[in-house]
């Protein structure tokens, strides 16, 4: 298991050194990135990065799909793993080095802004386009319309299946 930095730590972390914490947004939201090519957070995202003290982002792809934001903290995890990979090292040296292609950092601006790297937008189609976010394993998805309503789509589709087998495993 990766080790963190003991001056950083990542929501939920109970240390005496923690910033405050709060949960991630539990909902999707929809936001935009404008013409210059900033995605204004949506409050709640704003919100939620703020309580836990975070000012400046990576942002970056992974999938092909989706852009990733990720608090600087949770991306030097990322990159330990990439580090550490052992017999993976082959398949985390192409993701890293597709994370660093694709990726960069951006403060969060007094408007809530980010700026999107313009490689990453023009990849995945995120320029004056509305998107959607996602908090997921300590990061922000950010989706176009097409993946958007594909995951929507394929979530409709296998509802009804995956109610079941979670609510045999005690969903609520």
């Amino acid at each position: 298991m990766a080790e963190i930095d003991s001056k950083s730590s990542l929501p939920g972390d109970l240390s005496p050194s923690a910033p405050p914490t709060m949960e991630p947004p539990l909902s999707v939201v929809q936001a935009s990135v404008d013409d210059k090519g900033r995605l204004k957070l949506p409050a709640e995202f704003l919100a939620y990065l703020e309580a836990t003290q975070v000012t400046r982002v990576f942002i970056t792809m992974l999938d092909g799909r989706m852009a990733r934001i990720y608090p600087p903290a949770v991306w030097r995890v990322n990159e330990q793993l990439f580090r550490n990979a052992g017999a993976n090292a082959a398949a985390a040296s192409r993701l890293a080095f597709k994370a660093r292609v694709y990726g960069g950092e951006s403060e969060i601006d007094k408007s809530g802004r980010v700026l999107m790297p313009a490689r990453l937008r023009e990849e995945l189609n995120l320029e004056k386009q509305p998107v959607w976010l996602e908090a997921h394993n300590d990061g922000i998805n950010v989706m176009n319309r097409g993946v958007f309503e594909a995951r929507l789509q394929e979530s409709g589709t296998h509802g009804a299946a995956d109610l079941d087998v979670l609510a045999s495993m005690g969903l609520r």
